[in-house]
């Protein structure tokens, strides 16, 4: 069962080091699809890149106020959330390209894994669950995600070279519960970019599954055209286009996420 801070919303970073495996496309429709099952539900963008604050249609600009100047000055964090135009129960914490910033100024801080903690730990209690979009490394930045976390999800695409990059994820994700945090559990393992007529699709799904058992999620995330043209809409793919195939399974892992939270506080567990 997870071990949350017991006070507010319960937050999970998606990560992982391998860039293009549908981690900030995960970020976004996740939220988005439990945000429409009626939970409240924030988006914090902790990608420097800011692409979950645009795919959401949040374009931030350097004189905007973001994720940065909440590490500078967490007490003013409420006033930088922008709720979204189209969804409700749906929040972001933006981001733009000056976030890069932060892993060179905490360097000589203590404790400077324990900052976007202090900041979340404002607005926690406004949410149901929170979602933190980390970039494609194991810098400062995703150690920052880990450290604020209650759980981790990963999402991964099927093909070889993401198992051996697993390897070394549940590593750190391993590091920083003996080291920073205690809480921090893996909450589960999405497979992403899944193609039914690829053979490899299935033999790195069994191999996933064989080893992770009941943490990976029963739905899978197909390539889709959709999810690939949503974010240039400013859209998640639920509203760009909500019976494409896309849009389908991410309403579905909303509702297996939701399910799955259900069985933890009753003090269930995940379906086999």
């Amino acid at each position: 069962m997870t071990q949350t801070r017991g006070k507010g919303a319960k937050i999970i970073t998606l990560a992982n080091q391998k860039g293009g495996v549908g981690k900030t496309t995960s970020t976004v429709n996740l939220a988005t699809a439990v945000a429409m099952l009626g939970k409240k539900t924030l988006i914090v963008d902790s990608d420097p890149q800011g692409n979950a604050s645009s795919g959401v249609g949040m374009a931030v600009s350097q004189k905007s106020k973001h994720l940065y100047h909440c590490y500078i000055d967490p007490d003013k964090t409420r006033g930088v959330i922008k709720p979204s135009a189209s969804v409700g129960n749906l929040w972001i914490l933006p981001t733009c390209i000056d976030l890069i910033g932060v892993e060179v100024e905490l360097m000589g801080e203590k404790k400077r894994e324990t900052f976007l903690d202090r900041v979340l730990s404002q607005i926690a209690e406004d949410y149901d669950y929170i979602f933190v979009d980390c970039p494609p490394s194991l810098g400062l930045l995703t150690l920052n995600a880990l450290t604020a976390a209650d759980s981790v999800i990963i999402p991964m695409q099927c093909e070889y070279f993401a198992l051996e990059g697993l390897s070394q994820l549940v590593r750190t994700i391993k590091l920083v519960k003996n080291s920073y945090n205690p809480r921090l559990v893996i909450e589960g393992l999405l497979l992403t970019m899944y193609d039914r007529r690829n053979k490899l699709t299935y033999q790195v799904a069994k191999e996933v599954k064989k080893h992770f058992g009941n943490k990976v999620y029963h739905t899978v995330i197909p390539r889709n055209v959709r999810l690939s043209e949503c974010p240039s809409h400013g859209k998640s793919v639920i509203e760009y286009d909500s019976s494409s195939a896309g849009a389908l399974s991410y309403m579905n892992l909303g509702k297996e996420f939701l399910k799955n939270q259900e069985a933890e506080q009753t003090g269930g567990v995940h379906d086999e």
